[in-house]
């Protein structure tokens, strides 16, 4: 729960009721819909799906998308840090691709623009090649050229680096996860319990969603991880990250990072940009100290990990390779 400010709603102010709580939250979150067959069906995002899955297109033949976005792991990776193509690991955790394409910016610094950007950009990060022009003939050799000519009819040569992003993003842009809570905001009082009624009131009277806000309850703007205390005391983080500072070279810009997404936060462990704490109720314990300047009780946390609970929606059936994709599943390490 990053938080800009902390709303002292807990300590001795009386908490909304059950109707005016769900007009809060619609107003401040918004419900996430399963994307319909014919989005799913999509000549793009059918060819981003066989890219998703298909180990040959990297340097070694070996890493595909799916290799650190995993159907076990919600579309995340358990690594604290993944391994590309190249036997090099990454600078931090791989985030959910699930609901991605609706936050503003990806990847922890928000440096992104869109999945498109992202995907393109992984040839020579994850995929290991050493320029993005080097996939197209990797494309071409493993038979894909005939559907990005349907995907992308109205171009004479449509197999390039920019057109495997936009196919990428196609797809992950589908694959959308409804959970309980939607249900509930949409008026099914059954969908939560109790337990996770009271934590959801605890998330929005304390502030949690003055960051965690929009339909993804984040990934829209940027904060500082410790506005109250120094976050690597309790992350016990081996190592530093001055977050977009690296990037812009502005002190004011020291230990920002974009605020995560808590869709699925339940399934997709470990927590924080370094993948430094393994349980999510450790990781909201860490928050309310560092952010809010909070020690939670038992029973606070108890609720507020339920809530969270309540936004974990079901792994999409068309998460995984198409079946006529001609190649093995990724060759995925590592996995717990």
């Amino acid at each position: 729960m990053l938080a800009a400010s902390v709303v002292l709603a807990w300590d001795g102010v009386a908490p909304m009721a059950d109707e005016e709580l769900r007009e809060a939250a619609n107003g401040l979150f918004g419900a996430v819909s399963a994307a319909p067959d014919d989005e799913i069906d999509a000549p793009q995002a059918r060819l981003g799906r066989a890219l998703f899955w298909d180990a040959r297109l990297s340097a070694n033949g070996q890493v595909a998308c799916a290799s650190c976005h995993t159907w076990a792991d919600w579309g995340s990776d358990s690594r604290p840090k993944s391994v590309d193509a190249r036997g090099r690991q990454g600078g931090r955790q791989s985030q959910s691709v699930f609901n991605a394409m609706g936050a503003s910016g990806l990847r922890w610094l928000g440096d992104r623009a869109s999945g498109a950007a992202q995907a393109e950009g992984s040839i020579t990060g994850s995929m290991g090649f050493a320029a993005r022009d080097a996939i197209a003939p990797v494309l071409e050799r493993h038979g894909h050229e005939a559907m990005f000519r349907v995907a992308f009819p109205d171009q004479a040569d449509p197999v390039t680096p920019a057109n495997y992003g936009v196919a990428l993003q196609a797809y992950q842009a589908t694959l959308r996860t409804p959970a309980p809570f939607d249900r509930w905001l949409a008026g099914e009082d059954g969908a939560l319990d109790e337990r996770q009624v009271r934590g959801l009131r605890r998330f929005v009277e304390a502030g949690c969603a003055g960051c965690h806000d929009g339909p993804l309850l984040g990934g829209r703007t940027k904060q500082r991880f410790g506005i109250a205390e120094d976050y690597w005391k309790h992350t016990g983080s081996a190592d530093i990250d001055s977050g977009l500072m690296a990037l812009t070279k502005r002190e004011e810009d020291r230990f920002v990072f974009r605020v995560p997404s808590l869709r699925n936060a339940a399934k997709t462990q470990p927590y924080f940009h370094d993948g430094s704490v393994p349980e999510l109720r450790r990781a909201t314990q860490i928050m309310a100290r560092v952010q809010l300047g909070r020690d939670l009780g038992e029973a606070a946390l108890d609720e507020l990990v339920a809530f969270q609970e309540s936004l974990t929606g079901r792994v999409p059936d068309h998460f995984s390779p198409p079946p006529d994709l001609p190649s093995e599943p990724p060759l995925i390490a590592g996995r717990r």
